[in-house]
């Protein structure tokens, strides 16, 4: 369910079509012509689709810095920071097929600012990176997360961003930060479509986790959020087995001390992440 590529294979990557000792022609394999599929079935258009997944979109983005800060660190490419094109650090042989490139051009007219159409380039590159590459010695990746797979996934829900003093989403901000601060961010490894759609509702949300002896912040025993819209209107909800978000009097009763059951205060990565244990527990997966 959903596509959280979290870690890149540690070692050696040989392609389909690479001879044994690692030799052979560039390969893709098909690699390159998926991503470029994905990005053809984007609305770079969407800002309806922007504005209802800004919570989401903007984790996302906050999850790319991480994951660029982290490359940028292993491959020296401090400069370069945050729109990386890995393939170009990690093996600059590497070149996207001409059929699949033309493609791409036609593909991204009108994909919003340069920065946007550079990434989706860069994506599609890597892909032909970890899928073949030209003869010579198989380059060592290390053992660190997908840098594309959260701005793909971003893109799918509602179209690229602006970079100015922030970085606009249309319909959410997000700080660029340093390197430095970037590397120190929480990581956010829920890329789950259920789990990021239940990330995205109106108004300003709190979440808590309901805790216990048996069940700590990072197992708790379920999670409930508060929504205040714009007209301040508050509504109080918690995610249940039915796998949605549905109304609640736990808040109201935990006030007024008629529940024993305690809670505390977590993130929207932590609520995200129960989601999807949740999720992928009762459908089997």
């Amino acid at each position: 369910m959903g596509s959280g590529h979290e870690g890149a294979e540690r070692g050696h990557f040989a392609g389909p079509g690479l001879t044994p000792d690692g030799n052979g022609p560039p390969v893709d394999g098909g690699a390159s012509r998926a991503v470029l599929e994905r990005l053809r079935a984007i609305d770079w258009s969407d800002e309806d689709s922007a504005w209802r997944h800004e919570n989401s979109r903007a984790l996302l983005m906050r999850e790319y810095l991480r994951r660029a800060a982290l490359w940028a660190e292993h491959c020296g490419a401090g400069r370069s920071w945050p729109f990386l094109d890995l393939a170009e650090h990690i093996d600059p042989a590497v070149r996207i097929p001409d059929g699949t490139a033309a493609e791409l051009d036609e593909v991204l007219r009108g994909a919003g600012p340069s920065s946007v159409r550079a990434t989706c380039r860069s994506a599609v590159r890597w892909a032909v990176l970890r899928a073949g590459r030209p003869a010579g010695p198989l380059p060592v990746l290390p053992d660190l997360p997908d840098l594309y797979e959260p701005l793909l996934v971003l893109y799918e829900r509602g179209g690229g961003f602006f970079v100015e003093e922030f970085i606009d989403l249309g319909g959410a901000m997000v700080r660029l930060g340093t390197v430095e601060s970037n590397l120190a961010a929480r990581p956010f490894l829920t890329l789950a479509p259920a789990a990021l759609d239940s990330l995205d509702a109106e108004g300003e949300i709190t979440y808590y986790a309901k805790i216990g002896e048996d069940h700590p912040r990072s197992s708790p025993r379920g999670i409930v959020r508060r929504r205040v819209d714009d007209d301040g209107r508050t509504y109080d909800e918690a995610f249940t087995r039915n796998l949605r978000w549905e109304p609640t009097e736990y808040l109201r009763r935990y006030a007024l001390g008629h529940n024993d059951v305690d809670h505390v205060e977590i993130t929207g990565i932590e609520a995200a992440a129960f989601v999807e244990s949740l999720t992928e527990r009762l459908s089997g997966s």
